[in-house]
């Protein structure tokens, strides 16, 4: 049987940061994955240019069932941390808006440079590796790596959550917690369009494509950036931050024309020139089919001087305070995030480790911490495999 210090199962972003820490300690590491090739999500992430961190992390920027728990991890490997690495291996990087830090080239270079670190701090990589039959073995546990028997002494769960499936993402993460007694929260798809019933999309059908700056508000929270109408509903990073708050059965507010006081305005429009099309000055703040459409919505006929002042402000209601249900999401299928996971209060907060089973360690995406659209997941991921490297 190979014998190594450390096993960690997953060759993404928490997988590798761990892995390299644990072997610039030293640690004899061993790191497998069932995919053809490491960091897969990493390459695809920020449209190919990966969207590495964020500046403006915060605790409250995550979603969990115990708010406290990720601050530690967060305060103990920061933005600026992962940043230095970045900058150490010449990767020229930007930001863009909210302060989301991306790759200039490639987000290729991300995974090349994790790669090296950890080829230079001695760890072993495996790929298009079947992990099976884990189980306590003397003072730390056993596993098949495809048919081949492994021994560790410390254990590290980073296989992630259920998302983008055709990525090869499983459940594996909370096969391995059940068979421990580890407990894990619900789980469902985060930062994920949202998806309208038949009825309302045949409505919409002539806005699929069309997308406003707007606020969206779920959950008692709101976003403002970009909503996208598709054809099965509502997409856009707006409408993605909100699906993480936003609950089956529940509706979302939208407000399409932010710091704009849409009636004054249409009534000042009707008092300078009342044969103007009501769509015509609606389409000076929203997109011109938008305002189409939600002029016909409303009934309106004739120009802005045919119209009351009850009429205006019912406009204005529809564009800037939109009810809507959604009935769904698109589903694990295009989320780019798994809300829950393993339950953060059988956690130890600085070492990622399940507290009644010592050596196990779970990090990443497959824990009950998800963060905003921005950066913010791969910097919890960067901070939990950083912790789990220092204790494993």
């Amino acid at each position: 049987m190979e014998q190594f210090d450390v096993v960690v199962i997953g060759a993404g972003a928490a997988g590798m940061m761990c892995a390299i820490e644990a072997g610039k300690r030293g640690r004899c590491v061993l790191v497998v994955d069932h995919a053809a090739a490491p960091g897969e999500k990493i390459r695809i992430s920020g449209g190919g240019r990966c969207n590495f961190t964020n500046i403006h992390t915060a605790a409250d920027r995550f979603l969990t069932a115990n708010p406290k728990f990720h601050a530690s991890a967060l305060r103990r490997y920061r933005p600026r941390d992962f940043v230095a690495l970045v900058e150490r291996h010449g990767i020229a990087w930007h930001e863009k808006t909210l302060g989301q830090l991306f790759c200039d080239d490639s987000a290729r270079q991300i995974v090349g440079m994790l790669v090296k670190e950890m080829r230079t701090a001695g760890v072993t990589l495996r790929l298009s590796c079947e992990v099976s039959d884990i189980a306590r073995g003397g003072e730390g546990f056993t596993l098949r790596a495809s048919g081949s028997p492994v021994g560790c002494q410390a254990l590290v769960i980073a296989s992630g959550g259920k998302s983008i499936p055709k990525m090869g993402a499983t459940g594996l993460g909370y096969q391995v917690a059940a068979q421990f007694g580890v407990p894990v929260t619900e789980t469902r798809p985060g930062l994920v369009p949202l998806t309208f019933e038949q009825g309302l999309l045949s409505r919409l059908s002539s806005l699929a494509g069309v997308a406003v700056d707007a606020v969206v508000a779920a959950g008692g929270v709101k976003f403002a950036e970009a909503m996208l109408f598709t054809h099965r509903g509502l997409s856009g990073p707006a409408i993605l931050q909100a699906s993480s708050y936003w609950r089956e059965g529940q509706e979302i507010v939208v407000d399409m024309a932010p710091q704009t006081d849409l009636f004054q305005t249409l009534r000042a429009a009707r008092a300078a020139n009342g044969k103007r099309a009501v769509h015509t000055v609606l389409g000076e703040f929203v997109p011109r089919r938008l305002a189409q459409l939600m002029v016909e919505s409303q009934g309106l006929n004739g120009n802005l001087a045919d119209q009351s002042d009850v009429k205006l402000r019912a406009l204005a209601e529809a564009v800037c305070a939109w009810r809507v249900k959604p009935v769904g999401s698109e589903g694990y299928r295009t989320a780019e995030v798994t809300l829950g996971g393993i339950d953060t209060r059988a956690l130890d907060p600085r070492t990622m480790a399940v507290t009644k089973q010592p050596g196990l360690h779970f990090i990443g995406e497959v824990v009950d911490v998800t963060g905003w659209l921005g950066g913010y997941n791969f910097q919890w991921a960067w901070a939990s495999g950083w912790c789990a490297g220092q204790a494993v």
